[in-house]
């Protein structure tokens, strides 16, 4: 497969989710990515993460978002190793860490720092809270930035507690972001030769993430709040509908798709009702049309009603986490690797995109220290060369 990165050597220092996921995306478009982990520590958090671990110093939690990686075990502290840290920042295009906010510049992992070594070099921060504000010292989590930034306060039914996403979405998006922001800083390296510093934090995602909500609020003083059904704010019918055995979402966000829906569904005469005549129309009567389509989906199953509506009107059937692995979809998406303490090997889910046609295929991720003896004997050759051209 093609490695649009391929060539890239990326050092980070990394733990848990965030950092870790988006430095994953650039190892399964080629670029190398060296951890650095501290073995006295451990490693990285994430390898004692349970419920399942897999040896010692390693977790399918870990494995989720460090595949492709190398691990280099290292003490940033010790006089020696920092030594051996900064001989690597020489070969390096970036150096990326999800630290808290004040840590970055008492272990000199910043520009200011590193580019003393290398002038070029891109140093990718991602924090909770941010570098050199108020809260840069404050731990944080993915779950905290939902709860602050108003996702909770969007999620759930009206009459309920707020409520979180299922998954840690802030994660995985921050991670992307630092990702993109690191590329990009690399390209502009590579044409003035002079590196920087590019900082992403939780909170500032989660806020960005608020997308028109925010727009509506900063403009219109608008504020979205929750609907039954998980209902879009301002299109009807777009929410769950019961069936017989389970839940259908629905969302007829063209007029087309609603003229799609009630013809498909054998419901003609909801066209002709004036109270259902447009969007503004439907949506100032969406209880009413919630209730009217409730009663009517009600009467067939899930199964039913996407062999009526698929590929006619936007439909989806609500699935476990089990039917949505087990579904024919998302076979191409999981992946078989090797691993030494899982005999029949590691299933894990592949990143979402295609080179050429062609997802990208990965390997494990490493044991603590895996690549150490590697990367060193790297360096003396280097070092040997360099002597032999002297």
């Amino acid at each position: 497969m093609h490695k649009p990165l391929a060539g890239l050597r990326i050092l980070t220092i990394e733990q848990y989710g965030a950092g870790p996921y988006g430095t994953q995306l650039l190892a399964s478009l080629g670029a190398e990515v060296i951890k650095i982990e501290n073995p006295a520590s451990g490693g990285d958090s994430a390898r004692q993460a349970g419920p399942y671990f897999l040896g010692e110093h390693d977790s399918q939690f870990f494995q989720t978002f460090n595949r492709g990686k190398k691990s280099v075990a290292l003490d940033l502290k010790d006089k020696g190793d920092r030594r051996i840290f900064e001989r690597l920042v020489e070969s390096a295009d970036a150096v990326a860490n999800n630290l808290r906010g004040d840590l970055p510049a008492k272990l000199k992992v910043d520009y200011a720092a590193l580019a003393t070594i290398k002038t070029d070099i891109v140093c990718a921060h991602l924090s909770a809270y941010g570098r050199g504000g108020e809260r840069e010292a404050w731990p944080g989590y993915d779950y905290l930035m939902q709860a602050e930034a108003g996702f909770l306060s969007l999620t759930g039914e009206p009459d309920g507690p707020p409520a979180r996403f299922g998954l840690s979405m802030v994660d995985y998006m921050t991670g992307t972001m630092m990702a993109t922001a690191l590329v990009s800083a690399i390209l502009g390296a590579r044409q003035t030769g002079v590196g920087c510093d590019v900082d992403t934090s939780l909170l500032d995602t989660a806020l960005h993430q608020l997308s028109y909500p925010a727009t509506w609020y900063l403009n219109e003083g608008k504020e979205t709040e929750r609907l039954e059904r998980s209902s879009h704010p301002s299109v009807a019918p777009s929410q769950l509908f019961k069936t017989v055995d389970g839940w259908i979402f629905v969302m007829c966000q063209l007029p087309k798709f609603w003229g799609a829906f009630c013809e498909a569904v054998g419901r003609e005469d909801l066209l002709k009702n004036p109270d259902f005549a447009d969007m503004a129309a439907r949506r100032a009567h969406r209880r009413w049309l919630q209730d009217e389509l409730d009663a009517y989906l009600s009467t067939a199953t899930t199964d039913h009603w996407m062999d009526v509506l698929g590929g006619k009107v936007p439909a989806a059937p609500v699935y476990t986490v089990a039917e949505a692995l087990d579904a024919p979809d998302a076979a191409d998406l999981i992946e078989i690797v090797d691993h030494p303490d899982k005999p029949d090997g590691l299933r894990l889910l592949r990143e979402p995109f295609r080179i050429n046609g062609e997802r990208p295929t990965g390997a494990r991720a490493p044991k603590l220290g895996e690549h150490t003896r590697e990367i060193l004997d790297e360096l003396l050759d280097g070092d040997r060369q360099d002597k032999a051209a002297e």
